[in-house]
């Protein structure tokens, strides 16, 4: 593991890095063994690939660093939590989107078997009686209707009703069952299956409610039968911005393995809006976007803010700032919420401790958006001694490394072009 990589242990290093002359490194590229059905019981966007995390461990064991405590401060649906798990590695992470700390939470929390089964029965009995009632506000429901006919809607209702009166509420079991809720939320609506765009397909027709919720609980109770938490080890994942967390909540760990959303990424709200109106995340779905990483949601100064760009930051705001004044502004956003980032994630780690960032680069009218350097730079102000950079493919877009216009994967060179590549950032104290 000592060979391909980009070692980076200075400032004036950090600014003249050649992002395109970083070595791929194999190593990184795919996993040793399949991937367990609990990394795929909710549909999630740009999901972390588990296998990552087991290579990242195995890295720092090579280091001779002794984890014992694994953070992720962007720990969306919770693969670095169940991995750390499965290691007997505490796990502290959070998140700003509460569909994905859901997700993570039925994913590491303790089951009954038995119970989850008890349940189940009494949601399927109770639905025979449970109320119609939407019960959210009038925006939300109006949204919703967008989605889906109202006898859809209605039998939706019944089931989320008949889950609130059955499982008690805030328990591990309740995480379980509003997870399964979340996932079949798409099947059962007019949403253009496998876009990544929120767009209504008029020849879908929607899948039934009922058989749709048996398929998936039997999906969830077979994949935490496959491979049970444990009791013994401590996770603690949280529903709120990074930026906003107090040092002393989330204390020290002996390891950081993360990846930061893009600057330019799919709106995770907007991918979310069903789960989110459904479970009264919010009234408005557009406003989970407050507080994610990079929003110029609210009031921004970008002539005031811009001066505390890093050289590499800096670069690539002001060349695409003639091309899209506004475009420059969110990358410029996002950028320094990064370096505050890099900031925290140093206090985080004691002097041994190590970050494994893996992070993507993209495009804007034709100007490289190289997030992978400004996070080096970054890190390497934070604090950390050095940063060692290896690039690693992925494999998924390689096959398919082009999008229509819906969001479907494709191999037509005429429609536009994904990254199949992306860096993994090794950051040592």
């Amino acid at each position: 593991m000592a060979t391909g990589y980009t070692g980076i242990s200075s400032l004036k290093k950090a600014r003249n890095l050649n992002i395109g002359e970083v070595p791929h490194n194999t190593f990184w590229d795919t996993g040793d063994e399949r991937e367990l059905k609990m990394h795929r019981i909710h549909a999630y966007p740009a999901k972390f690939p588990a296998f990552i995390t087991r290579k990242a461990l195995a890295y720092a064991k090579a280091k001779n660093i002794n984890v014992t405590r694994v953070a992720d401060v962007f720990c969306g649906c919770g693969t670095v939590a169940f991995e750390a798990q499965r290691e007997s590695i505490a796990f502290w992470g959070c998140d700003i989107n509460p569909v994905a700390t859901l997700i993570a939470r039925a994913k590491s929390h303790q089951y009954d078997i038995e119970q989850l089964q008890e349940y189940y029965n009494e949601v399927i009995a109770e639905y025979r009686a449970a109320s119609r009632a939407i019960g959210l506000t009038k925006a939300a429901r109006d949204r919703l209707n967008y989605w889906y006919p109202d006898s859809q809607l209605r039998s939706l209702a019944k089931l989320r009703n008949s889950i609130y009166s059955v499982v008690p509420e805030n328990s591990n079991y309740s995480d379980f069952f509003l997870c399964a809720f979340s996932n079949i939320l798409k099947a059962c609506s007019r949403w253009l299956t496998k876009s990544i765009k929120p767009q209504i397909d008029p020849l879908k027709t929607p899948a039934t409610v009922l058989a749709s919720f048996e398929m998936q609980f039997k999906l969830m109770l077979k994949a935490y039968s496959e491979c049970p938490t444990s009791e013994s080890v401590n996770t603690h994942i949280l529903n709120t911005n990074f930026l906003t967390v107090e040092q002393n909540d989330a204390g020290l760990v002996d390891m950081i393995i993360t990846s930061p959303p893009y600057v330019t990424s799919y709106e995770y709200a907007d991918l979310h809006q069903l789960s989110s109106l459904w479970l009264g995340f919010a009234n408005d779905y557009k406003d989970l976007r407050n507080g994610s990483i990079g929003t110029t949601q609210h009031d921004f100064n970008f002539n005031r803010e811009v001066k505390r760009l890093n050289e590499s930051g800096s670069e690539i705001v002001f060349s695409l700032f003639s091309l899209d004044s506004r475009a420059a502004k969110s990358v410029a956003k996002y950028y320094l919420d990064m370096q505050e980032v890099a900031l925290r994630c140093a206090k985080m780690l004691p002097e041994t401790g190590l970050g494994v960032f893996v992070i993507g680069n993209t495009k804007y009218k034709g100007i490289l958006i190289d997030n992978a350097k400004h996070l080096t730079e970054s890190l390497i102000h934070a604090g950390f001694s050095s940063v060692s950079i290896a690039k690693r493919s992925i494999s998924n877009k390689i096959l398919t490394p082009y999008r229509t216009p819906s969001g479907r994967f494709t191999k037509s060179n005429e429609e536009g072009q994904v990254y199949g590549e992306e860096f993994i950032l090794i950051a040592e104290r």
